[in-house]
């Protein structure tokens, strides 16, 4: 069964949300199976939206991470369009003032420390303060719904890429996330289960640097690496799927091999960025390879990864601040300090994180 998205399903049934002036908090993957743009589609479909509100990275897409567009007016449907990137917390109450009822249509990727989520928590706040409905459009976690991986995050360590206890791999769809950290009602998908893998339809890159689902497969782990002084491939065509420093030898990938990590395979290479770390430089590392797509383990492979450059380079390899809000607290950064296993950090995460009655989908683990 083909899964129909809650925006295909409103697009449909415009009788699904109140009536009222709509804004809508969207950006370029917000799209019908068609890959029309969902506001096109519900204007199309005689629902009053009045302006757009877009995430990092811009309503097309265009801009970089840690950067969003310029305001304006939408040339596809001739509404403005306003930033919320810039206007975290209350900045973003006078921004909703103009709208009765506000909608999220945004493709998220499963992790903690990608921003839309959190784009998605702040409005969501926003119009519980200003007392407005807030609906989520929902749409597929492209790593499904049953394996859960990684730390929550813990008090003190909130910021944009993560403002509220969820796992590294939360498990959960945005509708399903909406309703565990505040007052939203759900429009929800048809054809999707727990068990689903991918979107269930043509693969939108969701940022500049997440270009396939196999980037989103490898993310929740290899993200981590933003926190090192190694690459993490941006700049370069396999972002987070090739990681590398100047100082990573032959040594690494035999001893990553020696690990054996399941569902996963390492590649020696040479790549050079365009931009970021080591940009213009000709870098040497690994490619990240998944062969077993269930049995990989993105958060545990990170990790032992880490280890093993800690190990093998321990006068070269190092951490970043920004380490510390990409984990969720600092017992990463206090283990390697100590020269403990960080693996020794995962817990044995599952769903039951979640609260049940968030839950909005059936099936299991295949």
């Amino acid at each position: 069964m083909a899964v129909r998205t809650g925006a295909e399903r409103l697009a449909g049934e415009p009788g699904l949300v109140d009536d009222g002036r709509l804004g809508l908090i969207t950006n370029f993957t917000g799209v019908l199976p068609d890959l029309r743009p969902t506001s096109v589609a519900l204007l199309e479909a005689g629902l009053p939206l009045t302006a757009l509100f877009g995430p990092e990275h811009g309503l097309r897409g265009t801009a970089q991470a840690g950067e969003s567009e310029a305001e304006g007016v939408d040339p596809d449907t001739g509404l403005p369009v306003f930033d919320t990137y810039l206007r975290h917390g209350r900045g973003l109450d006078d921004l909703f003032s103009g709208v009765d009822v506000l909608l999220f249509d945004i493709q998220d990727i499963g992790t903690r420390f990608y921003t839309y989520v959190w784009t998605m928590y702040d409005c969501l706040k926003a119009a519980e303060r200003l007392g407005k409905p807030f609906v989520v459009l929902d749409r597929p976690n492209p790593l499904g719904g049953v394996q859960v991986e990684g730390p929550a995050l813990q008090p003190g360590f909130e910021s944009f890429v993560g403002r509220a206890p969820i796992p590294l791999r939360h498990g959960l769809t945005v509708g399903e996330l909406a309703r565990q950290l505040g007052e939203a009602t759900v429009i929800t998908m048809d054809g999707w289960t727990r068990d689903s893998w991918g979107t269930g339809m043509t693969w939108v890159p969701p940022s500049p640097n997440m270009p396939t689902l196999d980037t989103a497969l490898v993310y929740p782990g290899t993200g981590l690496f933003e926190g090192t002084n190694l690459s993490e491939g941006r700049g370069t065509t396999r972002p987070f799927e090739t990681i590398g420093a100047p100082f990573v030898d032959a040594r690494f990938v035999p001893a990553l091999r020696e690990c054996e990590l399941p569902g996963v395979v390492f590649r020696r290479t040479w790549f050079e960025p365009v931009f970021s770390k080591y940009a213009g430089q000709a870098v040497p590392g690994v490619q990240v390879h998944v062969v077993d797509r269930a049995a990989y383990q993105p958060v545990r492979t990170a990790l032992v990864m880490l280890r093993v450059l800690n190990e093998l380079y321990p006068s070269d390899f190092g951490l970043l601040p920004s380490l510390d809000k990409l984990w969720g607290s600092d017992s990463l950064r206090k283990a390697f300090e100590a020269g403990e296993d960080p693996v020794a950090l995962l817990p044995s995460t599952t769903l039951d994180w979640a609260r049940p009655d968030a839950l909005l989908y059936e099936g299991t683990a295949k």
